[in-house]
């Protein structure tokens, strides 16, 4: 579904990614990244979505390479993505916003999506006015309109409370099940990662420490030296 290969990006004189190697086979499956700040995590995924071009490597997803292609292209594939910081329309009612994506990306189950996220209370809120969680929710919900077969996203439980991230990555999960949609979630909460995901991938210093299943990954040297530490 994705591989990258040898994946590099610098911004002048500082590599934030150096060889980078992944691949998510499957769909239907959340993939998680990990790592400390400055592991090079975001611009892993802004180089996946076209955001930022990488000075070496290549990009493909369902075998297509698209290292080239613009962000545009990309959405219109079906790639979408969601950012540290909610991008929702504030002064839209939770309805009227989702609705609007939804006419111009050809969602033909706006419901279930709706259902999926617990969003129907909310519907007739205006965004700005509702709960930050709820905010959150809208925000994974925008992503999703249009069956995209890849979804990024940078993490989604920022600001949220340990209870809150939990039903946010419950409602993920089956929405992605459901949909058939492959989703790689950047995310700090290694609780969640480690508990939902269900492949992860551990950067460093902008290089690759080592890619496998949770409890594998968890458990690797370099990581808890890297990251976890006595978390682990």
């Amino acid at each position: 579904m994705l591989r990258v290969e040898d994946l590099s990006v610098s911004y002048g004189s500082v590599q934030a990614l150096e060889g980078v190697n992944l691949e998510v086979a499957a769909r239907g499956v959340l993939h998680g990244i990990i790592g400390p700040n400055g592991a090079g995590k975001s611009t892993l995924m802004d180089a996946i979505t076209g955001r930022r071009r990488p000075t070496r490597g290549r990009v493909f997803v369902d075998g297509q390479d698209i290292t080239q292609r613009s962000v545009t292209w990309r959405r219109r594939a079906g790639m979408s993505r969601s950012f540290q910081r909610t991008s929702i329309f504030p002064g839209l009612t939770v309805r009227e916003q989702l609705e609007l994506v939804a006419s111009q990306l050809g969602e033909p189950d706006l419901d279930q999506i709706v259902d999926a996220f617990e969003l129907r209370p909310a519907l007739d809120q205006v965004a700005d006015s509702i709960a930050y969680g709820d905010q959150r929710r809208v925000d994974i919900a925008l992503a999703m309109i249009g069956k995209p077969s890849l979804m990024l996203l940078d993490e989604p439980a920022a600001g949220l409370s340990t209870t809150e991230t939990v039903a946010l990555f419950e409602h993920l999960v089956a929405l992605v099940r459901q949909r058939g949609v492959t989703a790689l979630v950047v995310e700090h909460d290694v609780d969640a990662v480690f508990r939902f995901c269900d492949d992860v991938t551990a950067l460093d210093l902008g290089r690759l420490l080592v890619s496998g299943k949770p409890e594998a990954v968890r458990k690797d040297p370099r990581v808890i030296n890297a990251y976890l530490g006595s978390a682990a």
